[in-house]
């Protein structure tokens, strides 16, 4: 399976009030990178109540665009947050102390680690952080299932753990506003102890349940066909799974050494967030007893595969 999705289709100019659908717009932050692709979704949704989901960075430009394209006899009333990195969340503030719009979220920073990042974050040995606001913290936590309704319009809450412990997902009327869970341009950065791959594929398989009409993710365009999407990225990783514990075959390796052995296309400027992902995957299967390692979990561990693990993915291989 494959994606169709061109990204280079997506590029709208940044700081404009984009229709999507009756009710809602985007905005497009003016914050591209090789990690945000043309920059951060912010989104606004309602007719006189609106709710700002994703402010984005701290950009006084984009601030002034947000509020710029209220009309008259409308108002924010709430403001947003997917998860706590650094191109969706530090603006919540700035913006809610211009219009008295209350920050929601499902909590802060560290909030939502699974107890194996949680360790992991103490130890200090781990690495990661990249991105992370960790200033933040809302006015209002959202519990998974939560709702939250402006006039005309309702979101539930998903918590949907896996890129950040903290990530939202927001159900509007079976479309969803999906973050960095699901993207059309790339597959997510997961890097401990902030992301979980355990977490993040049972995040997927749980929005591909829901079987939502449409997503509107943190970056990139709308995806049109979410069940297609989603199953792209769960075979993706599970082709990633794949080609560690056929690399491992060779004799024990790190993470990076990984990246490099697998990443074949990736540009050098993105080896260290491939070997983020790369760990990422390394304590999964060590969770599933799929390998082992000698010394404490650091981004310079070395893993090997495990002999009774070997025998039973031998089909795999």
């Amino acid at each position: 399976m494959t994606s169709a999705f061109d990204p280079a289709d997506f590029n709208p100019a940044p700081g404009e009030a984009t229709p999507l659908a009756p009710g809602l717009r985007r905005i497009l932050a003016p914050n591209p990178s090789p990690m945000t692709f043309r920059g951060t979704n912010t989104y606004l949704l309602g007719a006189r109540d609106i709710a700002v989901i994703d402010p984005g960075p701290a950009d006084a430009v984009h601030m002034e665009a947000i509020l710029a394209a209220l009309t008259p006899g409308q108002r924010i009333s709430h403001i947003l947050v997917t998860h706590a990195h650094l191109d969706h969340s530090p603006l919540a503030r700035p913006l809610s102390e211009a219009t008295g719009a209350p920050v929601l979220a499902f909590g802060d920073a560290e909030a939502g680690r699974s107890d194996i990042m949680q360790s992991l974050a103490l130890g200090g040995a781990i690495g990661g952080g990249e991105g992370v606001d960790r200033d933040f913290s809302p006015d209002v936590t959202l519990s998974d299932g939560a709702v939250i309704e402006g006039e005309g319009w309702q979101l539930t809450a998903l918590w949907t753990p896996g890129h950040f412990g903290n990530h939202l997902c927001f159900d509007w009327q079976g479309q969803v506003f999906s973050g960095d869970l699901v993207m059309g341009w790339a597959s997510s950065l997961v890097s401990p102890p902030d992301g979980d791959l355990t977490d993040f594929m049972t995040s997927c398989r749980r929005l591909r349940a829901l079987a939502p009409q449409r997503l509107y993710p943190g970056h990139g365009a709308p995806i049109e066909s979410p069940e297609d999407r989603i199953s792209w990225l769960l075979t993706h990783r599970e082709g990633r799974e794949t080609d560690i514990l056929r690399a491992l075959t060779q004799g024990p390796a790190t993470a990076q050494s990984l990246a490099r052995a697998i990443y074949t296309d990736t540009p050098a400027s993105l080896l260290p967030a491939a070997g983020r992902n790369v760990l990422s995957h390394l304590i999964d299967l060590l969770g599933k007893n799929h390998v082992t390692c000698t010394a404490p979990l650091a981004p310079d561990t070395e893993f090997s595969l495990n002999s009774n693990a070997l025998e039973k993915d031998t089909k795999k291989l």
